[in-house]
Parts: structure tokens; C-alpha cells; sequence
């Protein structure tokens, strides 16, 4: 059963289109991420980009690659993870709010089985919306 986790949505004050070009060329969150003071990268956790991957290395899961699957322009951007034991998935939703502002979403798609929904619902909404803070820390400056 493919479950949908949704992080809150947080608007960055950037333009669709920019928010679209940077998401789509990953490396130059690998720059930002080595200028964040200690604390900051501290709550970003093990995370680590390439020019089309995410690598997030998690304590009792291990590293986790998300490499880009879906390219809409101005409006989506999908990644599949790699090598994962189960169908898992990140959509990144970038909805203009003015010239100059973009409400972005990150959406988490994974197939649970029934019975352990309980049990991983909590840790995958969690990781929405840790997502979601991730991608508005990265847009700050």
C-alpha cells in the first residue's frame, strides 16, 4: 500500500523558476551545505548532494540515495531512491506565490505494509517535514 506523507509547505523567496534551476542542479547545495555555521549543518544531519542525488545517511537505516526521476518544469521535481528494501519516492511541488516567492512541498511516497503503517507512519511524516525544513534552510540566503 503506497503511503503519502506530505511535509509542511514553506515559501521561499525566490522565484518558481530559480527554486526549479537549483533543485534540478543539486551541486551547488553541496556549497551552501560546507558554508552553514556547525549548528545548522547539526540539523540538516548526514546529508550529503551530487548534481542529480540526495545522499542522506540515517541512524539505524544507512545511507539513503534519491537520484532525480521526474522533471516538470517550474513545478516538480521527483526522486526515486536507490537500493531501497521497499518503493520509495520524494516529489518536491514548487507553486508560485508572487514574482518573487514559491511555496515549495515535499511529499514522501512509500510502500508500507498495512501493518507496520503504525509503527513507520510517525518517522516518515517526520522526515516530510524535516524535508521540507531542509529545502527552506538551503533557500535562506
Amino acid at each position: 500500500v503506497m503511503a503519502k506523507y506530505s511535509g509542511k509547505p514553506v515559501v521561499v523567496n525566490h522565484p518558481a523558476e530559480e527554486v526549479y534551476n537549483r533543485l534540478s542542479d543539486l551541486s551547488s547545495f553541496q556549497q551552501r551545505l560546507e558554508t552553514l555555521p556547525p549548528e545548522a549543518r547539526e540539523k540538516l544531519g548526514d546529508v550529503r548532494f551530487t548534481a542529480d542525488s540526495i545522499i542522506i545517511t540515517a541512524p539505524a537505516v544507512g545511507e539513503m540515495k534519491f537520484v532525480i526521476s521526474e522533471r516538470t518544469p517550474f513545478s516538480r521535481l521527483g526522486f526515486a531512491a536507490e537500493n531501497s528494501p521497499v518503493p520509495f519516492a520524494i516529489k518536491i511541488d514548487m507553486k508560485p506565490v508572487s514574482d518573487t516567492s514559491t511555496e515549495v512541498m515535499a511529499t514522501i511516497d512509500v510502500d508500507i505494509p498495512v501493518m507496520l503503517k503504525p509503527l513507520v507512519g510517525g518517522k516518515m511524516q517526520e522526515a516530510a517535514d524535516k524535508f521540507s525544513e531542509m529545502l527552506s534552510t538551503l533557500f535562506a540566503s
